[in-house]
């Protein structure tokens, strides 16, 4: 039974339509997500990067959480890259812990 919780982090009925129902496809594709995850998530927050390679990093993340239906994910990409785009660093430390957390309870739903 889908929760609360699996609805906020990963449309399951979204993934469905894009995998066109598949669901050995939809596991190549989460495992193709799970994998960006962990490769982008800690670049994203890497302050040793300049802001608009973590931007990008952000950008397409976001894309790829779309793409499978992780919404949270996808939201706080956004945010993440809206805020670097605007040099907004403030706000950056809360994102991305939000971001870390997002992604490590989306991925637990696979």
């Amino acid at each position: 039974m889908e929760t609360l919780l699996d609805r906020a982090h990963l449309d399951r009925a979204h993934l469905a339509q894009q995998t066109f129902g598949d669901d050995e496809l939809a596991r190549e594709v989460l495992a193709l997500f799970a994998g960006q995850c962990d490769r982008l998530v800690p670049g994203i927050a890497d302050p040793g990067l300049d802001g608009a390679a973590r931007a990008d990093l952000a950008h397409t993340l976001k894309g790829s959480a779309l793409g499978v239906g992780a919404l949270r994910v996808a939201a706080l990409a956004d945010r993440i890259e809206t805020a670097l785009r605007a040099g907004d660093a403030a706000s950056l430390p809360a994102l991305e812990a939000a971001l870390a957390l997002a992604a490590r309870e989306t991925l637990a739903l696979l």
